[in-house]
Parts: structure tokens; C-alpha cells; sequence
């Protein structure tokens, strides 16, 4: 029998790239309302419990409504948004954040889908941590740029309707100049840091793609670790991933430049270690697609988990 599963906000961004990565599956069976019925409580709730698996694709408001329409106990939930990131109960749906995570995803009931950005972060800093080489009270340093697709509806219309009110012509810009990101408690919580780290997010005028970037003075760190040691202990973490690979020196000494477009299409997280060895200094790099491997690739990843199907499928 097919896994039934219904998408609670398929007509966003994230939602219609999940859809179009399930569509074509024959072990998957998509629960579909009529666009009249998408906002109908009734027909969300009969829809809710009738599937195996709910993906919801929606507003935090929203998707914290959702789950409380859900009255039965089988149905598993994959939510999208930022509801539930950090919320006790709820495994977090990052299968190679670490030993057992992937076990925990597929026994979940409930499973929070990592935001785009904190995916790159915590896929450079969490075996850092983990292996000792960066304290948990460090005060790290996040830079990143984003695709405009990252921002949802209202975002792609500044970038994308010419003749909106809120339309710009903006190639580049820094935001959250506040530091209150809301995905800051998500990175401190997953990486096992005491302090949260300086985000400092941008957004360029293409589409999707992304870098996030972890600057480290590595001597003045504790332990003193050279870039070798980084990168060993990055390739030691996902040694074996079908989805996180670490470059390796040779391939890092031949990239001179990064765009973060090159990942498109696809669920795959790519790690650099960039850096001058004789200063002590480091350059962190992950590069991904913010609708893939952060946001419906990742989904699609832990729903596989969760219904006992091969991980990579649609994938």
C-alpha cells in the first residue's frame, strides 16, 4: 500500500517543490483538496487524519493549528516552519546532525524540518563541538547569502513583481540588522552552544541557492586545531553520507570561488574548509540550495525515514 500523505499548504513555494518531488512516485499517494476546500477546517481536519504523514508547508500560526486538528494517534507529522524547531516532543529533521539522528527521525511522530540556514551552520559547527575543537561557549560568527525564494510570498514579490508596491531593485542587501533571527535559537539549540551566535543573514536578486559562512580565528581557539584538523573531523562526520560530502584538500586548494547557485535541484550540502594554515585562520563554508537540502529535500529525506522507504528516493 502506498504511504498516504498529505501536503497542508501545497501551494507555496516549499510546499509545490515537495508535491513535485512525491508526484511521480508510485510508493507515495498524495491527498489532494480542491482549491475551494484548501481553507476549510472540515476538510483540512478529515484530510489531517486521514494521512500516514502530514508535510505541513505553512505559517507558524498555521501549522500550530494543524497539528491541534489532528485527533488521532498515527498520523506522523514533517512541519515545515519554524514552530516547532526547538520544542520538546518534536525530533529534529536532520538525519546527519548526529549518532542517532537518523534513528530518532525514523521513529518520530513528529518531526521539525530544519531551516535553510541553520542546516549549513550546524552541518559546520555541530562536529566541531561535538569533537572538542570548538568551545560551546565560543562566540560564533555566521555570515550568509540566500536566494530571494528564502524569504516566502513576500519576499519573491519584491524581488519579482515589477509593478507591486513593494517591488525593488535591490542586487544585495543585509537584514535582521537587529540580531533577533529567529532562526538564532534554532542554531545555538542544535549546535549544543551556552551562547547564541552573530547572524548576520543577506539576500542577493537570483531565485535560490545558498552560502553560509563560519569565519574562525582557529589560534585563538583553545585547542589550537589547524584547518587539517577541521577538515577532518568534517569529513569524519559524514564519512559515508549520501547528502553531506566535505571536500577534501586538493578540491578546496582548486576552488577560488563559490556561487551559491551550484547546488540547485538538488538535496545535496556541500562543506568547505578554506583557509591560510600558517595564520590559524578559517573559512567555513556550506553551500546548498535553500529549497533542496533546506527546505523540500529535507522533507522528502525525512519522510522516507519515517515511512521505511529508501532515504534517497525522489530524491
Amino acid at each position: 500500500m502506498p504511504v498516504q500523505v498529505f501536503i497542508d499548504g501545497e501551494a507555496g513555494t516549499t510546499g509545490l517543490q515537495i508535491r513535485a518531488r512525491l508526484a511521480p512516485r508510485t510508493d507515495i499517494a498524495l491527498i489532494q483538496l480542491p482549491e475551494a476546500k484548501r481553507k476549510d477546517a472540515a476538510a483540512r481536519r478529515d484530510a489531517l487524519n486521514a494521512a500516514d504523514v502530514v508535510i505541513l508547508c505553512l505559517p507558524d500560526d498555521a501549522a500550530r493549528e494543524a497539528v491541534g486538528l489532528i485527533d488521532n494517534a498515527t498520523t506522523r507529522v514533517i512541519d515545515a516552519s519554524t514552530a516547532y524547531r526547538t520544542a520538546p516532543g518534536w525530533v529534529y529533521g536532520f538525519p546527519e546532525l548526529a549518532p542517532g539522528q537518523r534513528d530518532a527521525v525514523r521513529g518520530a511522530m513528529r518531526v521539525s524540518n530544519p531551516g535553510c540556514y541553520p542546516t549549513g551552520f550546524l552541518a559546520l559547527v555541530r562536529p566541531l563541538v561535538a569533537a572538542g575543537l570548538l568551545p560551546t561557549d565560543w562566540p560564533v560568527t555566521v555570515n550568509a547569502v540566500s536566494g530571494y525564494t528564502g524569504g516566502g510570498k513576500a519576499m519573491i514579490a519584491e524581488f519579482e513583481d515589477a509593478g507591486g508596491a513593494t517591488y525593488t531593485h535591490d542586487a544585495f542587501r543585509i537584514y535582521a540588522t537587529g540580531l533577533g533571527h529567529k532562526h538564532v535559537a534554532e542554531m545555538q539549540r542544535h549546535a549544543s552552544l551556552t551562547r547564541p551566535p552573530l547572524f548576520a543573514p543577506a539576500v542577493g536578486r537570483y531565485p535560490q541557492g545558498m552560502i553560509v559562512e563560519v569565519p574562525l580565528q582557529l589560534a585563538a581557539l583553545p585547542s589550537r586545531p589547524g584547518l587539517d584538523d577541521v577538515r577532518r573531523t568534517l569529513q569524519a562526520a559524514y564519512a559515508g553520507e549520501r547528502f553531506v560530502t566535505v571536500a577534501d584538500a586538493v578540491e578546496t586548494e582548486a576552488t577560488r570561488a563559490l556561487q551559491p547557485e551550484a547546488l540547485n535541484g538538488t538535496n545535496q550540502l556541500k562543506l568547505f574548509a578554506f583557509g591560510d594554515a600558517a595564520a590559524g585562520q578559517a573559512r567555513l563554508v556550506a553551500l546548498l540550495d535553500n529549497l533542496g537540502k533546506g527546505a523540500s529535500g529535507a522533507a522528502v529525506q525525512s519522510l522516507n525515514l519515517m515511512a521505511g522507504l529508501d532515504e534517497g528516493a525522489g530524491l
